[in-house]
Parts: structure tokens; C-alpha cells; sequence
């Protein structure tokens, strides 16, 4: 990390870094809000690598900026800084979002952030490969991740690289250090110049933030423009009764997470289904206590139950962004995970 002396050697991205770290939080983060996911990438990215910055160059930044404005004393451009600062004026979500792409490698692992590559895009990518190279791969990643790409390959070379991975020995270092390389400059790089999000996932998520009157009142209207979009978006979204599928120790990783003061509303609302399994992963003097609590709620809004509900429902993706609980909102034995 090196010091800020010469204004002359300053790129643009330096400027906006420096003035955002000399603005303070509260006016950072209303320009923060006006911009997109890859500019706050792009300057995260500057800040957190800036190092110290000397005065002289904050008040000629000031001046070119604005007429009656200057500063004294330094700033200090840091990955904690810029993590606190996006913390509080994005959210924890969002802000873990771009923090990982600013960490690098040294935050998240290949092997992480080929667990988060859409398993289509990452078979067609491995497909060209030799077997032996993708049986590394996919006994490195997480075993359901492996198994979508698994099931995305052609067949016939699906087999052989599970021929490979049956017969696999401990890899050497050194090999694993070059396949993350290539997967590095040739994948990782090429995927985030060149891939799109799904949009029908982005309006599944979107969907989701909206209360339950706006949800119906959009889908209705979508569903009389474009029916097979609003099928799809459907199939998407997650709803609470899908915490139904949950396994036992999924229950109560979320039971430990969430809100307290939102279960019993939430659950005021949710299926006999869903309110037995709750029931079942709590210890009785709990489960009592919560009963109690919801008898004493008496009638309640569908605006509060919904807001409850959509409320645990950000916490379980919270979770399962983390693998802490695996989630699906599919029928049969799919395991699709949502995030």
C-alpha cells in the first residue's frame, strides 16, 4: 500500500476514492446510492488498496471540485474502511455482494466462486476440458453444485469424468495452483466481461421485496401480457411455506437466526404443515411459550403477517448464501438452491 504524494500520477478513480473518503459516510453514501453495482465495485475496489493520501493533493482535489471548499489533515484508504463505510450505507447483503469482488482471492477461494458460476455456463466451459482436469474441479466445488454440472455435461463424458473422480489420489499443489490460474485469467475473467443475470431471477427476487397485495396486483397484470414470463418468475420465487422443505437441522439453524418478534406473526399466517415442523425442532417448554404467544397476537393484519413472514424469509437466504441451510422451492427431490 503506498503513500499519495504526486497529484500529477493520480488516475480518475484515485480522485473519486479520495473524495468520497473525505466526504465521511453520510455524504459518501448518498452518492453510494446513485450508482451502479460495478462503479461501486470499481471504486471499492481503489479505496481499499488507496493507502495515505497527503493533504496537499485532498485541497487541490477539493478546489478542482468545488470553489469554496478545502481540507485538512489526511485520509486513510484501507479494505476495513471501505468495508465499513459500504456496510452501513448498502446493507450487509449488498455490501458482502461487492466486498467478495473487491477481497479478490484472498477473501474467497476459486473453488467458492466456482460454487456460485450458473452450472449451465460452467459446463459448457469444462465440457471442452480434459475429464481428469474436470474431475479436479468438481471434486474441489460443493458436492450439489457438482452434481448440476455433472448432470449438464454430455453423457459420455459425464462417465468418464466419474471414472476419474473414483480413481482420483491426492492432487499435487503445484497442480492445483495452475488450474486455479487457468481458471482465473481464462474462466472467471471472460464470465464477468460477458455474463448477463437471468432477468426472470432478478423479477423472482424483486417479486419477492414487494408485500403480497403489490406481488398478486403485478403478477396479475403480467400474467395477462406475458404468460409465459410470469410462469417462470413464479417458479422462481421463494415463498414462505417453502421452509417447509427444510430439514430438521435447517429448522433450527433458522429458528437461532431469526427475529424472535417475528415468528408468531409469521407463523399466524403459515400452513399447519409448516407450523408442525416448527413445533417439532423446538423444545416443549419453547414451543409452549410461542403458542401462548401467538393466541395472545389475536387477529392480526395480512400487511403484518406478510411482513413477518418476508422478513424471516430474507434471513434463510441470508443463511443459505452462507451454506448454512440449504432451501428449494421445488416439488419432488430437486434441490435447486436459492439465493
Amino acid at each position: 500500500m503506498s503513500n499519495k504524494t504526486d497529484y500529477r500520477t493520480l488516475t480518475g478513480q484515485e480522485k473519486a476514492a479520495i473524495i468520497l473518503l473525505t466526504l465521511g459516510e453520510e455524504s459518501a453514501g448518498k452518492l453510494f446510492a446513485l450508482m451502479t453495482d460495478d462503479e461501486i465495485k470499481e471504486i471499492s475496489q481503489t479505496m481499499s488498496t488507496l493507502g495515505s493520501v497527503n493533504s496537499a493533493i485532498i485541497e487541490r482535489l477539493i478546489v478542482e471540485f468545488a470553489d469554496q471548499m478545502s481540507a485538512s489533515g489526511s485520509v486513510m484508504g484501507s479494505f476495513d474502511s471501505t468495508e465499513r463505510l459500504l456496510m452501513k450505507v448498502l446493507g450487509k447483503g449488498r455490501a458482502g455482494e461487492i466486498l467478495d469482488e473487491v477481497r479478490g482471492p484472498a477473501g474467497r477461494t476459486m473453488w467458492d466462486k466456482l460454487g456460485n458460476v450458473n452450472e449451465a455456463l460452467l459446463a459448457n466451459f469444462l465440457k471442452n476440458e480434459y475429464p481428469q482436469t474436470v474431475a479436479v474441479i468438481l471434486n474441489k466445488i460443493r458436492p450439489e453444485h457438482s452434481a448440476r454440472v455433472l448432470s449438464s455435461l454430455p453423457d459420455s463424458f459425464a462417465m468418464e469424468v466419474v471414472m476419474r473422480m473414483l480413481r482420483m489420489e491426492t492432487v499435487p499443489k503445484e497442480v492445483l495452483d495452475d488450474l486455479e490460474r487457468v481458471l482465473r485469467n481464462e474462466f472467471m475473467s471472460n464470465l464477468a466481461k460477458t455474463s448477463r443475470r437471468d432477468t426472470h431471477e432478478l423479477m423472482a427476487e424483486i417479486f419477492n421485496g414487494l408485500s403480497r397485495e403489490t406481488e398478486a396486483r403485478f403478477m396479475s397484470a403480467l400474467e395477462e401480457r406475458n404468460h409465459e414470463s410470469s410462469t417462470r418468475i413464479k417458479a422462481l420465487m421463494f415463498k414462505f411455506e417453502d421452509l417447509a422443505k427444510l430439514d430438521p437441522a435447517g429448522v433450527q439453524t433458522l429458528l437461532r437466526a431469526v427475529d424472535k418478534n417475528k415468528l408468531a406473526p409469521a407463523l399466524k399466517g403459515a400452513t399447519e404443515g409448516l407450523r408442525d415442523l416448527v413445533f417439532s425442532n423446538m423444545s416443549e417448554r419453547a414451543g409452549k411459550m410461542l403458542r401462548e404467544e401467538m393466541d395472545a397476537l389475536g387477529p392480526l393484519r395480512s400487511k403484518d403477517v406478510y411482513e413477518a413472514q418476508n422478513l424471516i424469509i430474507a434471513t434463510a437466504k441470508e443463511l443459505a448464501a452462507r451454506n448454512e441451510i440449504v432451501l428449494s422451492n421445488k416439488t419432488g427431490d430437486e434441490n435447486d438452491l436459492i439465493y
